[in-house]
């Protein structure tokens, strides 16, 4: 049973709507629209919304979406082709009032369309239930009957596995007295009580060669045993007379206290002051303010300025040849004329480094979205489906919720509270050095930062946040800021529970007057179930403001496997009714990678959140906010 049927044009008018139920479909329609439509993510024809599932259909020729709903636990099998007998026959009987755009008289025109509806709906119905009667599979259709009977033999006492080896030896060894019988030692007749072999004229049965040759293996192997004993013995005595290592004096040593460099503090004092030197730790560049990121390089420039000088000393009329080549004139593309270009599309975005499933449904989606468009007179395949592509592209990077932390610092400030911030990530991606690139944003903001040391399990993960901490401070020594603290560290040590570390942070954020509290987490595998689980306790418990997760730029197709690991696995493991998944994203090690910038088209696609900040360098001040255009330039570049 269908919810709802509704026919709407690209604009928002709403020509015909079917009402199955009594609840409205406004809202499923306007979630399509906000979450499908405007972000470009129509790969799929098929959409979920709370507890209905809605399929859709456009119409890029006259403009038209089609769309119907039903329950998502309900199977029905004939709305695609419902939907597809609507659109043709909506299309062929209101035809002369969508070319002529008379929104008016095709609104007072749809009515009688009710009855071809549920004319259309009661034959899709009745076809779905008539259905070929199933017959069951004879026995010559079977893959056993294929067999053949000696392949289903079992000799007795053999096991499968050990028959297919000894296929195999006699495939490799076979034929004359040059075999393995001979070859090998032969084994005494009062020991085996086996004949010797075919050179005394008699042939072994197979299950005495399979026997004798059990034997043989068992005397091999026994005396390989012996010799691996004996070798063992004599080498007991030589580690009794072990000469002792020598140690050297600026060689290092292993005892404890030697390797510890770290002083005893506390929370609540001070760090040292720092001696080294802080322009090289700072960087340059303005640190309060983010520029944005640019994907160009000189390179790029010179090679560009070099293809173009040619192209102008080249004759007009080749010029004037290439330009009309490939010109499509008024008509309306089609999947063929489409699929080429798309294909090239498509790997032209998996070199980039983009996932591969995306890449799919991107071309896809511009598929979807291009199908029957007609096509202006000076316009090509290629240009148009690169130009949809495009738009599509920097639609994706620039999803429906904007994160700013300052203008939410603020408001936290008002409400006297501290602005919680938690980092989440794998291993290795760069979740401290990041934090302490936003610790030095937020100074340079003037905001005081309380850094909560949560990660518990890393060896040596306090120690380098204590080290950046007495960097920064360094960078904004309390004499400059009236005597006030504009940076601590928050730690307990290791081996403690991290949403307890974090909750006692908070709180000592809010009694001490620090602006933003931000937490560092330990890097876990997105399948390792316990930590993910520690995870949704420490966000759960301590409700962060933003919780980022932090990706490098590296990855292709495993970022949509961390992605969707992660939030899937704060939405099970969680014990909040609506479980708090990931808000945003840091993409690190973007100076890495050149124009291979798949990965941030990966991460928005997937969990539809905005990458908030971008790491680019090792000092303070190479952060940076997401550019679309520039990375959708050289995401196109070939």
């Amino acid at each position: 049973m269908l919810d709802f049927f509704t026919i709407f044009s690209k604009g928002g008018l709403v020509l015909w709507c079917f009402q199955g139920v009594s609840d409205s479909c406004t809202g499923p329609v306007n979630a399509l629209i906000r979450s499908v439509l405007l972000q470009e993510r129509g790969g799929n024809n098929s959409f979920t919304h709370e507890a209905l599932t809605l399929k859709y259909k456009l119409d890029n020729q006259f403009e038209l979406v089609f769309v119907v709903g039903f329950q998502k636990i309900l199977t029905l099998t004939y709305v695609d082709k419902l939907i597809d007998d609507v659109h043709r026959l909506f299309r062929d009987k209101y035809r002369t009032e969508i070319q002529q755009q008379s929104a008016l008289s095709l609104l007072n025109g749809t009515s009688d369309f009710q009855n071809d509806f549920l004319r259309l709906l009661r034959e899709a119905e009745e076809s779905s239930k008539i259905r070929a009667p199933t017959t069951m599979k004879k026995f010559e259709d079977s893959e056993k009957a294929k067999k053949p009977v000696r392949s289903m033999i079992e000799t007795r006492g053999e096991k499968p596995k050990e028959k297919a080896k000894n296929s195999k030896k006699k495939g490799a060894k076979k034929e004359g007295s040059d075999g393995p019988l001979a070859t090998s030692k032969p084994v005494p007749a009062e020991k085996s009580g086996l004949p010797v072999g075919p050179e005394n004229g008699v042939e072994l049965s197979k299950e005495e060669l399979i026997r004798r040759k059990r034997e043989e293996f068992i005397q091999k192997h026994g005396r390989g045993m012996e010799k691996s004993n004996k070798s063992t013995k004599s080498d007991a005595p030589k580690e009794k007379g072990k000469k002792a290592p020598r140690v050297w004096e600026l060689g290092g040593c292993a005892n404890k206290e030697v390797l510890d460099y770290s002083t005893p503090t506390t929370n609540g004092t001070p760090e040292a002051a720092l001696s080294e030197d802080i322009n090289l730790i700072r960087g340059t560049g303005p640190g309060g303010q983010l520029q944005d990121l640019d994907c160009s390089s000189s390179d790029d420039e010179g090679a560009a300025q070099n293809s173009t000088k040619p192209s102008a000393t080249k004759g007009t009329l080749g010029g004037m040849f290439g330009m009309l080549k490939g010109l499509v004139g008024s008509k309306s593309l089609s999947r063929e004329d489409m699929e080429s270009v798309l294909d090239k599309m498509r790997d032209h975005l998996i070199a980039k480094n983009v996932a591969a499933d995306i890449a799919v449904q991107l071309c896809e989606s511009v598929a979807n979205k291009l199908e029957g468009k007609v096509m202006g007179t000076f316009s090509t395949v290629t240009s148009t489906v690169k130009q949809a592509l495009q738009e599509s592209l920097v639609q994706i990077l620039q999803p429906q919720r904007r994160v700013d932390m300052l203008r939410d610092i603020m408001d936290a400030q008002r409400r006297q509270r501290p602005y919680v911030v938690t980092f989440c990530g794998v291993n290795g991606v760069g979740k401290s050095t990041n934090l302490a690139k936003i610790s030095f944003w937020l100074l340079e903001n003037g905001f005081s930062v309380l850094i909560a040391a949560c990660d518990t399990f890393r060896a040596g993960a306090v120690e380098q946040l204590r080290t950046h901490t007495r960097r920064l401070s360094a960078l904004h020594p309390p004499e400059k800021q009236g005597g006030r603290t504009m940076v601590q560290l928050f730690e307990k040590g290791y081996g403690k529970d991290a949403a307890g570390i974090a909750m006692e942070a908070i709180a000592f954020a809010r009694n001490q007057g620090f602006d933003v509290v931000l937490v560092d987490t330990a890097g876990r595998m997105q399948d390792n179930a316990p930590l993910m689980t520690a995870l949704a306790k420490l966000i759960t418990v301590n409700t962060p403001d933003l919780v980022l997760f932090v990706g490098e730029a590296l990855v292709g197709n495993e970022a949509v496997d961390q992605l969707v690991k992660f939030n899937r696995a704060l939405a099970d493991h969680s014990m909040a009714q609506t479980p708090r998944l990931i808000d945003g994203i840091v993409l690190t090690k973007f100076d890495t990678i050149d124009d291979k910038v798949g990965a941030a088209i990966s991460m928005t696609y997937v969990t539809s959140k905005p990458i908030v900040f971008v790491g680019t360098g090792q000092t303070y001040c190479d952060l940076r906010s997401l550019n679309a255009k520039a990375v959708v330039a050289a995401l196109m570049k070939a």
